[in-house]
């Protein structure tokens, strides 16, 4: 007897844009074989494919319509200028001493290099009490929210800021913890929205937000660009503390920061005690492909039970994980050295000046503009339009891919990221054309 079953293929409806390597509605009527294990009743529950494959995906119908248009991309924010040389050459080297009996190795411990996690806690977290103990290296912070993910279950309550990095919701549902979409509010019956816009100056009136286990916040914030304030971290720390609730705090794009706002949650008294930090070299080193990160756990956090969450992170690190690279842990570790520091802050100073020149080309035509200040990032407000509208329209009038607010959940309708991620003569030709298409 076959241990496949005969099915119709029934392709799911919510696709916003079919990938290649995915079932199409024209397959809906192939006899396909089955296995009869049942999908995963929670990814039946995402509303979409994830963002940023959505908009490669939209790149491509584009690039078939218009095979010889020159495409911006400033949608999806990846980094584009070289690593400087001493990283690389630091990575090359221990490469090359791979090669060699002396210089070979194999696994390293789980939750990172002794002596990265100790530059971690020096470079990032001076003076803060940060140990290198309770620093867990890893291939980058979007790993890190699946494994904390994992570490938290699917019983714990979560809140968003909206709108939010994708990640943070698409792995709630993914674990269990989101519920049933609601069509009727766009907004997953289980989760807290914790709206972050203009009107509330980017953060949350916790007044009226429900009490939750779980709060992830990003600042500064993807996609806003908005940095929290020390007295607005403040706020969310005695919150957390008063809820008895855990905050995963994103700090990927903390070195943007140039007004004083806290670049760390652990600048806040008592966030020790109720709060989790993630970053990454993605964004400080042009890391997106070598893939590093970190993770902060802190000895005095604790669950209801008088258990540390650290006992049991590490059990996850070293359950799911063999650790980060070697490699990229090298180059880590040179990205710290006092001159690789200042190399590739030199590299977030040009990205600094890109969003400059974004921020003075909306404005210029007339736009609210936020952001571009403490990040990359620049949040563009459309009144009285819609988000994946304009993102259509920029594309076909101006070859600029840009990235519908909406995507980043219901708070995002109107806007636009548009990423400071750019080669210069991009970023220029990319103002040059939307003044001559808008102004």
């Amino acid at each position: 007897m076959s241990i496949f079953s005969t099915c119709k293929f029934v392709p799911h409806t919510i696709f916003l844009q079919p990938k290649a390597s995915l079932k199409t509605p024209n397959e809906s009527l192939a006899t396909v074989h089955c296995t009869k294990v049942v999908r995963n009743v929670n990814l039946e529950k995402l509303r979409h494919n994830y963002l940023f494959p959505e908009i490669e995906a939209r790149e491509l119908e584009h690039m078939k319509k218009y095979p010889n248009a020159n495409i911006i991309r400033l949608g999806i924010g990846d980094t584009t200028e070289p690593i400087p040389d001493i990283i690389t050459s630091n990575m090359a080297e221990y490469a090359r001493a791979l090669s060699t009996r002396k210089g070979y190795k194999g696994y390293g411990a789980e939750q990172g290099n002794k002596a990265l996690r100790k530059a971690i806690a020096e470079s990032f977290y001076k003076d803060l009490g940060v140990k290198d103990s309770e620093v867990f290296v890893s291939d980058g912070s979007q790993c890190d929210i699946s494994r904390l993910q994992l570490l938290l279950g699917s019983s714990v309550s979560v809140a968003v800021q909206d709108p939010n990095f994708p990640a943070y919701m698409d792995s709630s549902v993914i674990i269990g913890q989101a519920g049933d979409f609601l069509d009727e509010t766009l907004k997953y019956k289980n989760i807290e929205y914790m709206t972050c816009g203009p009107e509330n100056n980017f953060f949350p009136d916790l007044s009226t937000t429900s009490r939750t286990d779980i709060i992830f916040f990003c600042s500064p914030n993807n996609p806003t660009g908005h940095a929290a304030s020390r007295e607005q971290l403040t706020q969310l720390v005695e919150f957390a503390r008063k809820n008895g609730s855990i905050i995963v705090y994103d700090s990927a794009y903390s070195v943007y920061i140039t007004d004083g706002s806290p670049k760390s949650i652990y600048e806040i008294p008592g966030s020790r005690e109720c709060a989790i930090e993630i970053s990454s070299f993605s964004k400080i080193a042009g890391f997106t492909g070598v893939r590093l990160g970190w993770t902060v756990v802190p000895d005095e956090l604790y669950y209801a039970n008088k258990v540390p969450v650290i006992n049991d992170f590490d059990r996850i690190v070293c359950t799911c994980f063999n650790g980060a690279s070697s490699i990229a842990q090298a180059g880590g570790l040179a990205c710290l050295s006092p001159d690789g520091f200042k190399a590739v802050m030199s590299v977030v100073d040009y990205y600094k000046e890109n969003a400059k020149i974004l921020v003075e080309t909306f404005t210029s035509l007339g736009l609210v503009v936020y952001g571009g200040v403490n990040a990359p990032y620049v949040w563009v407000h459309f009144p009285g339009s819609r988000s994946w509208d304009m993102f259509s329209e920029i594309l076909k009038k101006t070859h600029v891919i840009t990235m519908p607010g909406s995507g980043f959940g219901p708070g995002g309708e109107g806007y636009i990221r548009v990423t400071a991620f750019g080669q210069r003569e991009n970023i220029l030709e990319a103002s040059k054309r939307l003044k001559s298409v808008y102004l």
